[in-house]
């Protein structure tokens, strides 16, 4: 990468009024306009979505819907059973998680089911499902953010030769990249708190400060209940040396590039959402769990049926090693069992000091 000094920061600002817009961008300005800037990737009118360039734990089994189902009745039960209760999905998509919830509840459970995303209404929505832009406020009930987080577009910083973290800039054409000007103000002091660079040339590191931000405010929207936010994830003992900004298209991983054309992530710092929801003012318990070990506490565990049900009951045996071979997919480590759980409650029974 080539160093470019004499810039007052890495995201554009300091050029003189009446310049035309540098085709050099922070990379959380760039991919903020190729996901959701006009014809974006997560905003433009495909027939399938997001789900035609990637797999979540919600397409690849319905036992995960199911879960979240199973969630939303033990939130209700810890709140005493409210009326109104809500279930809020940020990041909808294109509703399918919510309209897999909605099929595994039982007959008669009411819930307002809210589905938040920046890409229009699809057509043929099941009409309970109301659809926003924004998470709505006062809630009493379940918000759930799965994948969500590693969408929210962050800058990137990297140590340049004499180790100084710098802004890493990028031509959204290509996605050619360059180093801008030295990190400064509140993303130096995030970095310095949940990302501190080594100080060797070519470290990198995405400075999660929005993703705190967005995390606290999702969090706010709850009067009592829980909030989960489900994602790939590291912690400060371990983040990868070299970052992890990656993109998505077509059903495998391909290099980033912010043209609009594949999807922009980087895994999330979960620890420092839990902060930051912590900090914004609730006052609730804190959990970090991985999927594995969530799941396994809500019913999907991945193991085989016993085998003398063949020879008792071959159907309902050829069922339950269906079903299993789903859950052993959620929970495989090295896989999806590895995503991150972050749970956070608000003024519900379940309140505790928590295990951050």
């Amino acid at each position: 990468m080539r160093d470019e000094k004499g810039r007052t920061d890495g995201r554009g600002a300091g050029r003189p009024k009446g310049c035309e817009r540098s085709e050099w961008l922070g990379w959380r300005e760039a991919s903020e306009a190729a996901l959701y800037g006009p014809g974006g990737f997560y905003v433009r009118p495909d027939t399938d979505g997001p789900a035609a360039h990637f797999r979540t734990s919600v397409h690849a089994s319905p036992l995960f819907a199911g879960a979240v189902a199973r969630l939303l009745r033990e939130t209700y039960e810890s709140l005493g059973g409210p009326a109104g209760i809500a279930l809020v999905d940020i990041g909808a998509g294109r509703g399918e998680l919510l309209t897999g919830v909605l099929a595994a509840l039982p007959d008669g459970f009411g819930v307002r089911a809210y589905a938040v995303e920046r890409a229009a209404r699809p057509a043929g929505l099941d009409p309970r499902v109301e659809w926003l832009t924004r998470p709505p406020a006062g809630i009493t009930g379940l918000v759930f953010a799965n994948e969500w987080l590693d969408n929210v577009p962050v800058d990137v910083a990297e140590a340049d030769e004499d180790g100084v973290a710098r802004y890493v800039e990028v031509r959204a054409a290509d996605g050619a990249e360059r180093l801008g000007a030295p990190v400064s103000g509140a993303d130096a002091a995030w970095l310095e708190r949940w990302w501190p660079l080594t100080g060797r040339p070519g470290h990198r590191a995405e400075i999660g400060r929005p993703r705190d931000a967005a995390w606290a405010d999702a969090v706010g929207t709850l009067d009592a209940g829980l909030a989960v936010a489900v994602d790939y994830a590291h912690a400060r003992a371990c983040r990868p040396p070299y970052g992890t900004l990656t993109g998505f298209a077509g059903g495998r991983e391909v290099r980033a590039v912010p043209d609009g054309r594949c999807d922009v992530t980087a895994h999330v710092a979960l620890d420092a959402c839990a902060a930051a929801g912590t900090e914004a003012g609730v006052r609730g318990g804190t959990e970090l769990l991985t999927q594995r070990q969530a799941l396994g506490r809500l019913g999907v565990v991945g193991s085989r049926p016993p085998l003398s049900l063949a020879s008792t009951d071959p159907v309902a045996y050829v069922q339950a090693l269906s079903s299993a071979g789903e859950a052993a997919e959620l929970v495989a480590r090295g896989g999806l069992g590895d995503f991150g759980w972050l749970m956070q409650t608000v003024g519900t029974a379940c309140e505790g000091d928590g295990g951050v």
